[in-house]
């Protein structure tokens, strides 16, 4: 992983908070999942984007999926509460996002038109699923020319099946994305706590 030492904030980093819904708290739906504290993380970097007044873009996930809790109209599809309550508490640009795929950039509105028009060049990631929507994003950012940051503790992902019919855990997830996205130079890793000193 990339030392958070030589990691600078720019003074218009965006921070690009990925599908904190309600649907990933619904236990009988999902598998078991990591991370514990990336809420806590998440909430922190929320804060202390805002407190700078650094944009801030947030992204819901409207599956187009009929069984899907992540759909539209659904309790599942609303972002948890403890983002809810911090949208428009910033005295920096905000933007809202919605997708029906993995990529935010592929949403609307623009985001990669919305970031450009404001000159911006440097993304921080953070939101669920690590290895899904987080670690598209990031990829995507990472080839259109974008400064990538993932804070990986401020991200969590849920255990899976791969085509062999072999289970992989959401740890073993987690520590795949942050290699893929480090040794393909898509992104850069560093610590919740880094980023927040930097604030």
């Amino acid at each position: 992983m990339n030392s958070a030492e030589s990691i600078r904030i720019s003074d218009d980093a965006a921070l690009v908070v990925i599908d904190v819904q309600n649907a990933w708290n619904d236990q009988d739906y999902f598998p078991p999942r990591n991370n514990p504290a990336a809420e806590d993380n998440m909430a922190r970097l929320i804060d202390t984007w805002q407190a700078a007044g650094r944009p801030v873009v947030f992204v819901r996930h409207d599956s187009p999926k009929p069984d899907s809790p992540l759909r539209p109209g659904q309790q599942g599809n609303d972002l948890q509460d403890f983002v809810q309550e911090r949208r428009g508490k910033g005295s920096g640009p905000e933007l809202l996002v919605t997708k029906t795929v993995n990529s935010a950039f592929l949403g609307t509105p623009d985001l990669g038109r919305w970031l450009d028009e404001a000159g911006i060049r440097q993304l921080v990631v953070i939101g669920i699923m690590t290895n899904w929507c987080v670690e598209t994003t990031a990829r995507m950012g990472g080839n259109l020319g974008y400064d990538v940051i993932v804070p990986m503790d401020a991200t969590y992902t849920f255990d899976a099946v791969g085509p062999d019919g072999e289970s992989l855990t959401a740890d073993e997830l987690f520590r795949a994305t942050a290699t893929n996205l480090h040794a393909a130079g898509f992104a850069r890793i560093a610590p919740t706590a880094a980023l927040v000193e930097r604030g």
